[in-house]
């Protein structure tokens, strides 16, 4: 017994109830509200445009890659790579004029059908000074010229793929959240993201040169939530939204949660982050696209202590 007339069993029991009716009750929380956050997530190769967006519900950016599947500095040539002649980039083929040689700064295109030749010998139209369509020829030749037939290079395809499709950071939200009211000490904290392709996958695409197609595939494989004070959580998944009507409500979150909660009262920024597996493959060769991740903006949560009142 002490001062209040109540046994110690007794107090413990006031205060898990205590405790069950706050987790329920600081859990019910409606409709995401904007917590602002400064966008500054660097971009993965051949992903220039990565924005990044805080848990505003207005309509986001477009988060595209840079356009969507421009072909390497090829003026509608098809081509493979770039090269560079007199200070300009210009494709290293085109349909047109053929294959560039930066040796002497010509493209050279086989002349079809062949008109009679020397043995040993193949006619060629030669288009000189990078192309500039001033100065053309046709000439006869041993042997094909430097760089003339080279194949495709299927990893360029891949990222060329890569750049067609749209990846972008989805909304986080978190519950409790701090416009809404605080949570306590020692309660579990539900985390989700917004859920969709762009967001989470998967996506697919491809992109073909000369008759080689390279097909890519691109999905979240984890979600890694930094929740403020040196904790990471990491998630399959986009995890489940609160919902105070659920069957969880007032329990910890079913895939994507922290469930022992704050162990100290503060103001916590939480964000996350999502790692995409994109992999691609084609010409009997296959790889990935390291590095793909796209970071939320922030979501602030305050947490107090908690504060059971016994008499």
């Amino acid at each position: 017994m002490d001062d209040t007339g109540r046994s110690r069993p007794a107090r413990r029991l006031v205060r898990r109830a205590l405790l069950g009716s706050a987790l329920a009750l600081l859990l019910t929380t409606g409709p995401a509200v904007p917590a602002h956050a400064d966008p500054g997530a660097e971009c993965p190769p051949a992903q220039p445009n990565c924005n990044v967006w805080d848990d505003d519900p207005g309509t986001p950016g477009n988060g595209g890659n840079n356009g969507g599947g421009n072909n390497g500095g090829d003026n509608g040539g098809g081509g493979s790579g770039v090269c560079q002649w007199n200070g300009r980039t210009i494709p290293c083929y085109s349909e047109a004029l053929g294959w560039f040689n930066s040796n002497d700064g010509c493209y050279y295109k086989l002349r079809e059908p062949q008109p009679e030749a020397e043995e040993g010998h193949r006619w060629y139209t030669r288009t000189c000074n990078g192309g500039d369509l001033g100065s053309v020829e046709v000439v006869q030749l041993p042997e094909a010229p430097p760089g003339f037939g080279a194949p495709p290079d299927p990893e360029e395809l891949a990222r060329r793929a890569f750049a067609s499709i749209s990846l972008v950071a989805p909304r986080a939200r978190v519950a409790p959240r701090k416009s809404i009211g605080p949570g306590l000490v020692g309660l579990p904290v539900w985390m989700w993201a917004e859920r969709g392709p762009n967001q989470f996958g998967p996506l697919t695409a491809s992109a073909s040169d000369r008759g080689l197609t390279v097909s890519i595939r691109a999905v979240v494989k984890e979600v890694v939530w930094d929740m403020g004070n040196d904790v990471k959580i990491t998630c399959d998944g986009p995890g489940t939204a609160y919902d105070r009507d659920g069957r969880h409500a007032g329990q910890k979150s079913p895939d994507c949660g922290y469930h022992s909660g704050y162990p100290r009262a503060d103001t916590y920024e939480v964000q996350a982050t999502t790692h995409w597996d994109v992999t691609w493959r084609g010409g009997d060769r296959s790889g990935t696209i390291p590095g793909v991740t796209r970071t939320t903006g922030v979501v602030e949560i305050q947490i107090n202590e908690l504060q059971v009142v016994t008499r």
